[in-house]
């Protein structure tokens, strides 16, 4: 038997979660990137060998892609993003967040729902990556070559090649939303 918990954060409650989150970058300013990733790796195998809660230990694994994202060389993440992932990361260093994580059952239950709501806030990082890694893997085999010889470069003219060829595709198929015909206004 499952039971399923709705939770409807008002505007006071993202609030205070933001609120949480600003203090918990503050504190990290101090840290290196090293030092929160180290802290967010120990919260991960905390949770790996304390929870039962898939919920938690679901929405805590997605730190583990955040991480992937600030170490895959291949991705080679710009200090913006790096930035915004560690700024994600540092909340996770504070044992003593808004549930102690000592609390039985619920220590953790606050920070699911702050990687939740910070997933939401890096979504378009996170796609971006995702999207990375699938092209990755597959051109990787496709070639027979290890997924580790590509980068961001082979997957940013991957996407140009992509974008011309779909663009040549439309010029020959009447483009313009002529339905094949020339456009009256074509130069070409």
């Amino acid at each position: 038997m499952s039971l399923r918990i709705t939770l409807d954060l008002n505007e006071k409650d993202l609030e205070h979660f933001r609120k949480l989150a600003r203090q918990a970058m503050e504190s990290a300013q101090k840290l290196d990137a090293e030092q929160i990733i180290a802290g967010a790796r120990r919260l991960l195998k905390e949770v790996e060998e304390q929870v039962g809660s898939d919920y938690i230990r679901s929405r805590l694994g997605q730190i583990n892609l955040l991480i992937d994202m600030l170490e895959d060389e291949g991705w080679g993440m710009q200090e913006v993003g790096q930035r915004r992932v560690l700024a994600a990361l540092a909340y996770f260093n504070n044992p003593e967040d808004l549930i102690p994580d000592n609390v039985p059952g619920l220590g953790y239950l606050d920070d699911a729902i702050m990687i939740e709501l910070l997933c939401r806030e890096l979504k378009p990082e996170i796609e971006a990556y995702r999207d990375f890694v699938v092209y990755r893997t597959a051109e990787a085999k496709r070639r027979g070559m290890d997924p580790a010889d590509l980068d961001r470069g082979d997957f940013l003219k991957a996407r140009e090649h992509a974008l011309l060829s779909r663009m040549r595709r439309r010029r020959r198929g009447g483009g313009g939303g002529g339905g094949g015909r020339k456009s009256p206004f074509s130069m070409f």
